[in-house]
């Protein structure tokens, strides 16, 4: 990444470097070279945020929702279609037209997926890593079937992030569904106690409260209440089967 795309990124607030420095780099430069370093921040600040930590979060959803897309080595145009609706209905139209411009051309980049994802591991706090593992959950399940190849890319993304094997299979949970699927929502065993139940709800929802990711803007904190509200939906689920 050259000196004048450091300074730019500098400018805006993203100093952290490394390889989703250059991915970002790079995006940038391609959409908007030849602009001077003032007009790049306006049109990057008005298109992910007018804070460093939805700029951060919003940009690394970018370059994750790449990766799961470039899971079975092939980018559909169905999946391009599936991700701007997406990001049209969690961002509206014009931050959605620019998401995807910039996602066409983190698309056309090679980079280490591990190396990204232990990179936002080391930087972005645990509340906001949940909020992106449950965005990569739907937009895998866009077109209601997450595939083999899918889920192992966000597997991966998810160890490398630092995400708990539990609190992983917990937001699988919420888009796979099997019998046991409330359980696992709540990361126990269907042989837990009552008491044991009760406890694991309370850190559940604790752990994802649509307040942690406040931070990150009004329409990121309504799309966490979806994820709050399926830990609730299997609680009441557990509680109707178990007569409490």
């Amino acid at each position: 990444m050259g000196f004048f795309l450091k300074l730019v990124l500098t400018g805006l607030g993203w100093s952290f470097g490394g390889p989703l420095g250059a991915i970002i780099g790079y995006a940038i430069g391609s959409l908007f070279s030849g602009n001077r370093p003032k007009v790049i921040r306006e049109e990057v600040t008005g298109t992910f945020g007018n804070t460093e930590e939805k700029r951060d979060f919003n940009v690394t959803l970018l370059v994750l929702s790449a990766a799961v897309m470039k899971a079975d080595g092939n980018v559909k145009r169905s999946e391009l279609d599936y991700v701007k609706r997406f990001f049209l209905q969690n961002f509206g139209q014009e931050r959605a037209e620019s998401y995807i411009k910039m996602l066409r051309e983190i698309l056309a980049k090679d980079y280490d997926i591990h190396e990204v994802s232990q990179q936002v591991g080391r930087y972005m706090d645990y509340a906001s890593r949940l909020q992106l593992l449950h965005y990569l959950f739907g937009i895998a399940n866009a077109d209601k079937a997450v595939s083999a190849e899918e889920l192992r890319v966000i597997n991966t993304i998810s160890d490398y992030m630092g995400v708990t094997g539990s609190d992983f299979s917990s937001v699988k949970a919420m888009f796979i569904k099997e019998t046991d699927s409330a359980y696992k929502i709540l990361g126990v065993e269907p042989s837990a106690t009552d008491e044991e139940v009760k406890k694991a709800y309370r850190e559940m929802a604790k752990k994802n409260h649509p307040d942690l990711v406040s931070n990150l803007g009004e329409e990121v904190r309504q799309a966490a209440e979806k994820k709050f509200q399926e830990v609730n939906a299997a609680y009441e689920t557990i509680k109707k089967q178990r007569g409490l």
